[in-house]
């Protein structure tokens, strides 16, 4: 099992129509890099695990549609930390500048085919 972990080695795995490169995995959690250029798409659904990003680098806004409350919607850029609830619709849109986000499952993620 790997400890340590470089961002660009991650960046470096990511290949084929998802811009993402998972780099841990553990029944508990699970860890990857996304990566969107700008005006590009957020294609994602909701997922069953709870999740937080932690944007590394860009600009953009991310739309977040929580059950049961009004959505929210907000500019985001490097430094901050998102939570989004497990089946919460949530998008990152508007992106200005390449977004480079830390993405953290727990737990780990199933990846559903489309």
């Amino acid at each position: 099992m790997e400890y340590f972990f470089s961002l660009e080695e991650i960046r470096k795995r990511i290949s084929g129509p998802l811009p993402y490169a998972e780099f841990l995995r553990i029944p508990t959690m699970s860890c990857a890099v996304y990566v969107l250029k700008p005006g590009e798409e957020d294609l994602q659904r909701p997922h069953k695990e709870d999740e937080i990003y932690y944007v590394f680098r860009g600009a953009a806004r991310m739309k977040i549609v929580p059950a049961n409350q009004p959505p929210q919607d907000r500019a985001i850029a490097a430094g901050d930390v998102i939570f989004v609830a497990a089946d919460d619709e949530h998008r990152f849109h508007s992106i200005t500048q390449e977004l480079v986000l830390l993405v953290v499952f727990a737990p780990a993620h199933v990846i559903e085919a489309r």
